[in-house]
């Protein structure tokens, strides 16, 4: 169509908006910091609610990637922004200029880091793992042991780790958190049927069709141990195992109880990435440092400048189905835009 537009991220959100575009026929450029692309999908074994492989997804984003019209910039940063009268002018790290009519943000998220959290010991501990360090594990296929090689007894899931959590700095619902401990248990009790699996939650928040159905499955199907209480403190033991303390909330009892493996659910968090791309484009933040959007209702793709548009995750926490979605629609937005200017 005459126009071209460069899209910032080469993970889910970026993909899927510039292969949309690209079919529509404009001329798009993906630059991606990383390597390779796909994003944090490519951390992920399966996906809720229908626990279907990830790599279906990759493979469905790598076709996507092929889009004639659309081309990609791996292992490159945008380092300068700048208006001009076409639309905006932006130079990489490898002094390459890129002009563009309109610009689509779709630099994702960061996990939280859980080592913020002392009190759990996650790189303190060895059996202290993450839910993204577990996700890995599944991923490689290899049988789930603890740091010293032995099958685990008991796990313990906790909830919340980075979200809802004034002392972290971050008091918003990451919203993926609690079907990601739901679903990683089921597999858990899959791979390992002989190990007791405890979840600790502050609220079960069950977002989305199926995804109760997947919490009652994991009470009545896999013997998934739900426990109402946030987790207080983790230590080790002389043999490494875990010692935990917390609050079962519904009787109001104190509560400690030694495991052999400790996953923490960590949240969603703006990334470095977002941050920096949003100063240099003079974008506005809301309070949680996420891009910000004009009108969460009517306006979700757009920014506080004119041609600029988001994609994905970094404006809010977003499910691997959010994210494909929120991307259509930027791109039927940046359309709209290009359509009229």
């Amino acid at each position: 169509m005459g126009k071209s537009i460069i899209t910032i991220g080469g993970g889910i959100a970026g993909i899927e908006a510039s292969g949309i575009l690209a079919e529509m026929g404009y001329a798009v450029s993906v630059i991606e910091k990383e390597s390779e692309f796909g994003g944090k999908l490519k951390q992920w074994d399966h996906l809720f609610p229908n626990m279907r492989k990830a790599t279906e997804i990759e493979e469905y984003l790598s076709k996507k990637s092929k889009t004639p019209g659309m081309t990609m910039f791996p292992n490159t940063k945008i380092i300068s922004f700048e208006k001009n009268k076409s639309g905006f002018l932006l130079k990489s790290n490898h002094g390459v200029s890129y002009n563009s009519h309109a610009v689509i943000i779709a630099t994702g998220f960061e996990a939280f880091r859980a080592e913020r959290k002392e009190e759990y010991g996650y790189k303190i501990y060895d059996n202290v793992i993450t839910s993204v360090d577990l996700e890995e594990k599944l991923k490689s296929g290899k049988v789930i042991t603890t740091a010293d090689g032995k099958v685990p007894k008991r796990i313990a899931v906790i909830h919340c780790v980075g979200s809802r959590d004034a002392k972290s700095g971050n008091t918003y619902c990451s919203k993926v958190c609690c079907v990601t401990g739901v679903k990683q248990a089921i597999l858990l009790n899959e791979l390992l049927p002989d190990t007791q699996i405890f979840c600790f939650y502050m609220d079960l928040r069950m977002h989305g069709l199926e995804h109760e159905e997947m919490y009652k499955t994991a009470q009545e199907k896999h013997n998934v141990q739900f426990i109402r209480g946030r987790l207080s403190e983790a230590s080790e033991n002389m043999d490494h195992s875990i010692l935990i303390k917390a609050e079962d909330t519904l009787s109001g009892r104190p509560l400690k109880m030694n495991v052999d493996m400790v996953v923490l659910l960590v949240g969603m968090e703006p990334g470095v990435g977002t941050t920096a791309i949003g100063k240099s484009c003079n974008l506005d933040f809301n309070q949680y440092g996420f891009l910000k959007i004009p009108d969460v209702h009517l306006e979700g793709n757009l920014t506080s400048r004119k041609g600029i548009f988001v994609a994905g995750a970094c404006s809010c926490p977003m499910s691997v189905k959010d994210t494909i979605e929120h991307a259509r629609s930027a791109a039927f937005e940046v359309h709209r835009y290009l359509m009229d200017n």
